[in-house]
């Protein structure tokens, strides 16, 4: 397996202007993780958690700044360039390919990198390329090529050295729905064969499809982890049942806040357009059929009524407004200087 301990990257950046005061920028603190073979194992966090920091240092991008990494025991840093020879990164946001070279003028280039013998090569790149579509396209130059079909070929790019570990950062960024469900398919088959797979990613359905392991992380320190249905039952996910009722009464609106009272939560009330009354109740248990039971009895008829689930990004945010709920807390209860 991949793994981390302590594992800590700081920044030295300016904060006023190209002549002003150098401060420490901390983007990943601390996190020990373990990403093994025969599983697609998620980074979750909002945007400046640190996930693209970690994915780098895990590709050899960049060197931490302490802590340790390991690759089946090898450290990263001591023997970077056999372990870039098991490992791939493929990146949504960031250009992974050569514009000038056609598609498969860029799969053989790297091909020759990672040092894939010409005979297992050759076959390779047409595999591919069939792989993500572009057999037609291959020998048209990729400055031609439209974004998706950019995104589509660093995939193949990321797999042609038949990685043991393979690095996903938003890999699905600007694909077509056809693409991206290909993708999540052949990620899911790379994991059954016995590879490790690390992904980042901002559609948390594709998260919960394909993640049994998920690591929560905010500023780059770790929240939590376990996997979605898990995370989402530990803080407290709840559905949300909202009910429209055509013909409010003034007594309604105080039988739901009543219910809502008893079940310890608070019932959020709004007017749609129409002069409907918006009953939404969340709550951890089913309360569709006792809260549709008090509306009927208090006088009130349903006109719609949905229950939506408790998802992987409602944890997420939850999580990470504790950790800076925390982080403020404990900066408030510091000593603050006095002026003499």
């Amino acid at each position: 397996m991949i793994r981390t301990r302590d594992l800590r990257k700081t920044y030295r950046t300016r904060e006023k202007g190209l002549f002003g005061p150098r401060a420490v920028k901390t983007a990943v603190d601390g996190l020990d993780l373990e990403i093994p073979r025969g599983r697609v194992t998620g980074l979750l966090g909002l945007n400046g958690a640190g996930k693209t920091s970690t994915i780098k240092i895990l590709a050899t991008l960049l060197r931490p700044t302490s802590g340790t990494v390991t690759l089946d025991g090898l450290d990263l840093v001591e023997h970077a360039r056999e372990a870039r020879r098991r490992i791939n990164l493929i990146a949504g946001g960031e250009r992974m390919v050569y514009t000038k070279l056609t598609g498969a003028e860029n799969l053989r280039y790297f091909g020759h990198l990672y040092d894939v013998p010409q005979p297992v090569l050759r076959p390779r790149i047409g595999e591919l390329l069939e792989l993500v579509g572009l057999t037609d396209a291959a020998d048209v130059p990729v400055e031609r090529y439209s974004r998706g079909m950019t995104q589509r070929l660093s995939i193949a790019r990321g797999l042609i050295n038949d990685p043991a570990y393979l690095l996903l950062d938003e890999p699905t960024l600007g694909l077509d729905a056809p693409i991206a469900r290909d993708l999540r398919r052949v990620v899911a088959e790379l994991a059954a064969e016995g590879r490790g797979v690390l992904l980042t990613s901002h559609y948390l359905a594709e998260v919960e499809e394909l993640c049994e392991h998920v690591y929560v992380i905010e500023g780059g320190r770790h929240l939590a982890a376990g996997s979605p249905a898990a995370l989402k039952a530990a803080t407290g996910g709840r559905r949300a049942v909202r009910v429209t009722v055509p013909d409010p009464r003034p007594e309604l609106a105080e039988a739901v806040r009543a219910f809502a009272h008893g079940l310890g939560v608070t019932a959020e009330l709004a007017e749609d357009p129409d002069g409907a009354l918006l009953v939404t109740v969340r709550h951890s248990e089913d309360v569709a059929g006792p809260l549709a039971g008090v509306i009927v009895a208090a006088g009130g008829s349903i006109a719609g009524l949905e229950v939506t689930e408790p998802t992987l990004e409602d944890a997420i945010l939850t999580l990470a407004d504790t950790a800076r709920s925390g982080t403020a807390a404990a900066r408030s209860e510091q000593p603050q200087a006095v002026a003499a």
